[in-house]
């Protein structure tokens, strides 16, 4: 929102929420009727084409969105070297309340403008015309309009609500007040209405120019470098004709430059060209290879999550994966495609967030597999390559310390990561699977005065090392498996051993465990507090009782560049298993975590709370 809103500022549907399509409808309908009634036939190449160019919009915009934040995380050619946060993301998340009102345009124009109806699918001459009203009077009067945003009356009402993205991603590009669109709107009529009246126009031609609209948008606000400097030497009058990221970007962090459309020309006529144009161009076509000094390796998990990661979708990813879109069922296709491609061509583990906490850099890689394929027996060895590989990746790289999150530190398909210390004793990268601080999570999350536990079913090293610390602390812990129960009671000292009990009658009301299946939940009494000891969220069946969220706790303010969920965990909240690789990094622990090694329970706690980290609950 603008500093001082004014006039037309908010789009006409806001209102209508994630039922804004619902204003394509009657086009929509009467589209239907009309095929309905006359048949295919009836339709001219105009009317065909609206619906198509409003989706492939959207899967342009949509390529452009997961290329920058790809590139940017890899750090890439990068241009500000700034975080994005939430709250850009939520402001950003509207960028197709631009397509749905052209779409409402163009449906518009074909019943007011006879001529939209005869068409034809191509004419070089209005193709030609096209290209010269942009390049004369649509420049021309954007950069006036442009200076007048910046005014300070039209730019604390209008303007300022695009320049609070200060790192801009492709889609910043659209995001203005509705008045702005308008003016727009009629800006970029010019080039298309006019051949059209004409009598030369064509749909090529209106669909081309804007997808040169949408691709010069979406390019220049990216926050890399992408244009080669051998372009502008083959062809030197290009820098007066075609913009570059770096020369959009000090409009939006010097304000007062840089006002031009696409074509710097204006800006040298009249004298508002940033000096430091050229030398940050050259500056940010130099590759930076930044060396992390924390690797998280994860995974995707559902099908779903492909959506989730920073590089899919930016309104699904900025909440937890558990809110379901009113959309997905539209894109399970492309889920479908990518897992399929990702199994197929995934060699390698791949970039997807990059996060800075003071000068303790961070980045995250995923295995390109999915939940899954983790369960199955044959793939194991396949899985334990990628994972392999990233850890001499790292280690070749200088990176400090690798977590392994989720089910890359799985029991039965690496003993949490012991299998390639093993192989590699010289690692230098320090392997943590977190257990240490998942296991004081849990510990600090179970309720004050709780005298008795219930494990039921098998368990995992961080459910091991809760009840030996709950025995040791005089708690009662009752399981019903003899197998689990016989090889615990073996590592637990005689004068703590009493407290382990087996039995299949005694039920407390404060059961903890990895995964807590629907007939298990069934039996437990009423207002039970469930505390899951695993990565992953226990499925809740029961209204009457408590469901604690996984290990996790609160991320500091001063972590930056946090704008998407991690899985199902809410904003700025990262899984223990996480957070103990960080803690790790930043304390300079030399040892592995790995096996059934397990850093010192009170000691990662302690260090979680010194460092900013802050619980979820209060045990």
């Amino acid at each position: 929102m603008a500093t001082r809103p004014g006039p037309l500022t908010e789009w006409p549907w806001q209102w209508m929420g994630n039922f804004k399509y619902l204003v394509l409808a009657p086009a929509v309908l009467h589209t239907a009727h009309r095929v309905a009634t006359k048949g295919w036939g009836d339709l001219d190449p105009a009317y065909v084409t609206m619906l198509p160019a409003l989706l492939l919009r959207m899967i342009h915009n949509q390529i452009w969105i997961s290329l920058s934040r790809y590139q940017t995380a890899r750090r890439k050619n990068l241009i500000v070297d700034r975080s994005i946060e939430f709250e850009q993301v939520d402001r950003e998340r509207s960028w197709d309340d631009q397509i749905i009102f052209n779409g409402l345009e163009f449906y518009l124009a074909y019943a007011m403008i006879p001529n939209v109806r005869l068409l034809p699918i191509w004419r070089t001459d209005g193709a030609i015309i096209t290209a010269l009203l942009h390049v004369g009077p649509v420049e021309f009067l954007y950069y006036w309009f442009h200076r007048a945003l910046h005014h300070h009356f039209l730019y604390s009402r209008y303007h300022s609500h695009h320049h609070a993205s200060i790192v801009t991603e492709p889609i910043t590009s659209v995001i203005h007040p509705f008045a702005e669109h308008v003016v727009y709107f009629m800006l970029f009529s010019i080039p298309t209405l006019t051949p059209i009246f004409m009598g030369c126009g064509s749909v090529l031609g209106v669909v081309l120019y804007i997808a040169y609209i949408d691709f010069m948008n979406n390019m220049g606000h990216c926050n890399f470098e992408l244009v080669p400097k051998w372009i502008f030497k083959a062809f030197p009058p290009l820098k007066y004709l075609m913009y570059t990221p770096s020369f959009h970007s000090l409009h939006h962090t010097q304000f007062r430059t840089n006002y031009s459309l696409f074509m710097p020309f204006y800006d040298y006529m009249y004298n508002t060209m940033d000096k430091s144009s050229n030398e940050l161009y050259e500056k940010s076509l130099k590759v930076r290879d930044e060396t992390p000094d924390l690797v998280h390796l994860t995974h995707m998990t559902t099908l779903q999550s492909t959506y989730h990661l920073r590089i899919g979708i930016a309104s699904i990813a900025s909440k937890p994966s558990g809110n379901p879109v009113w959309y997905s069922w539209m894109i399970w296709p492309v889920a479908w495609l990518s897992m399929i491609l990702a199994w197929v061509y995934g060699s390698s583990a791949f970039v997807i967030e990059r996060l800075r906490m003071k000068k303790f850099k961070m980045q995250t890689w995923a295995i390109p597999r999915y939940n899954f394929q983790y369960g199955m027996n044959w793939e194991r060895e396949s899985i334990n390559s990628l994972i392999e590989k990233a850890i001499l990746d790292a280690d070749e790289r200088g990176v400090k310390v690798l977590s392994l999150g989720l089910l890359n530190q799985a029991k039965l398909l690496n003993r949490s990561g012991e299998l390639f210390i093993q192989k590699y004793p010289k690692l230098r990268v320090r392997l943590v699977d977190g257990s240490g601080l998942a296991t004081a999570v849990v510990l600090k999350s179970i309720p004050l005065g709780t005298k008795k536990v219930f494990l039921p079913g098998s368990t995992s090293k961080v459910a091991h090392a809760t009840v030996i610390a709950l025995c040791e602390k005089g708690v009662q812990v009752i399981m019903n498996q003899k197998k689990e129960y016989d090889l615990l009671k073996s590592r637990l000292p005689e004068g703590t051993a009493v407290y382990l009990k087996f039995s299949n009658k005694d039920t407390p009301q404060v059961w903890i465990g990895d995964n807590i299946d629907d007939k298990q939940q069934q039996r437990a009494p009423k207002a039970t507090t469930f505390v899951p000891t695993s990565q992953f969220p226990l499925k809740k069946l029961r209204k009457d009782c408590t469901y604690l969220s996984t290990p996790a706790m609160k991320i500091p303010e001063t972590m930056e560049n946090v704008h998407t969920c991690e899985n199902w965990l809410p904003r700025r909240v990262m899984s223990a298993w996480r957070i103990a690789g960080i803690l790790h990094g930043l304390e300079g622990w030399d040892m592995h975590e790995c096996g059934d090694d397990m850093m010192d329970i009170e000691k990662t706690w302690s260090a979680a709370i010194k460092h900013g980290f802050v619980p979820l609950t209060k045990g």
